[in-house]
C-alpha cells in the first residue's frame, strides 16, 4: 500500500514491560513511569512531549505492568496530544503486542511511528519519515552507537598497552527502539510472538527493512538498569536540558 502521506501523525509506545532490572523503582510503577532524576518528567512524558513536538497527533500506549498507575497519570496529566491506552489481556510477545496496538491506530491507512516505552531520545523525526519514504521501505529502524559501560584498552601488535579509553562507543550500530512504520507494516506482524526473530529477518532478506543511523550529536539512552538512570541525570544536566 502507497502512503499518501509520508509524515507520521500517529505514534505507538510500548510501554508494558515488568522492568525488572529497574527495581525498586519499578515496584510500584511501570518502567516508563520511572523519573530521571532532576527533569520532574517521567519517560512517557517526555515521549509524549518529543512525539507533539514532532507533529504527531495521536498516540497508542500498550500498556501491561501496573497498567493502572500509568493511565491515571496520563488522565491528570496535560498531555500535548490525544492518548488512547490499550491492555493486553494475555501477553502476545512484542510482536503481537505491537499488532494489537497498531489496530487502534486511528489512520489504518496512514504511516507511524513507534518507540519502546525505555528511551530517552530527541532527534528529528520527521527526517527519519523522509529517509524511511526515499528509501521505499516497509520499516525503518533508528539505529544507535552507544558506549560501553566500561573502560576499553588499546594494544600494539606485540601485546602491549598502548592506551585507556573510558566508555568508548561500540563498533556496531544496534536498534534504537524508535521506528517508522508503513500502513501495510502491521498486517505482517504475528498475532503472537516476537517480530524481531520473524518480521524484521524476512524484511530484510526481501531489503524492504532500512536502518536511519541516528544524527550526530543526537541524545539517545534506554533506561534499562539503576546505573542508566544515574548516567542519564549527569548527561542531561551537563547538556542544560
Amino acid at each position: 500500500m502507497t502512503d499518501p502521506y509520508p509524515t507520521p501523525v500517529q505514534a505507538v509506545i510500548l510501554a508494558g514491560g515488568q522492568g525488572s532490572r529497574l527495581r525498586p523503582y519499578t515496584d510500584d510503577r511501570p518502567k516508563p513511569m520511572v523519573e530521571i532524576p532532576g527533569t520532574g518528567v517521567p519517560i512517557i512524558g517526555h515521549q509524549l512531549s518529543w512525539l507533539a513536538a514532532e507533529g504527531v497527533t495521536d498516540a497508542v500506549i500498550s500498556c501491561g505492568h501496573l497498567a493502572g498507575v500509568l493511565q491515571e497519570w496520563l488522565e491528570k496529566a496535560e498531555l500535548p496530544l490525544r492518548v488512547t491506552t490499550v491492555v493486553e489481556e494475555e501477553p502476545l510477545g512484542r510482536g503481537g503486542g505491537l499488532k494489537y496496538a497498531a489496530a487502534h491506530l486511528p489512520h489504518p491507512d496512514r504511516a507511524w511511528y513507534a518507540t519502546n516505552g525505555d528511551i530517552w531520545t530527541r532527534f528529528p523525526l520527521r527526517e527519519m519519515a523522509a529517509f524511511h519514504t526515499e528509501r521505499d521501505a516497509t520499516a525503518t529502524l533508528a539505529l544507535a552507537r552507544p558506549r560501553l559501560p566500561w573502560g576499553a584498552v588499546e594494544t600494539d601488535a606485540f601485546g602491549h598497552i598502548t592506551d585507556f579509553i573510558e566508555s568508548p562507543r561500540v563498533s556496531y550500530e544496534i536498534n534504537a527502539g524508535v521506528y517508522v512504520f508503513s500502513p501495510d507494516f502491521a498486517a505482517l506482524l504475528p498475532d503472537r510472538g516476537d517480530h524481531e526473530r520473524t518480521t524484521f529477518p524476512r524484511l530484510a532478506r526481501q531489503r524492504r527493512l532500512a536502518g536511519y543511523p541516528l544524527p550526530q550529536g543526537a541524545y539517545w539512552r534506554a533506561i534499562d538498569t539503576a546505573k542508566d538512570l544515574t548516567e542519564a541525570a549527569k548527561e542531561l544536566a551537563a547538556q542544560g536540558r
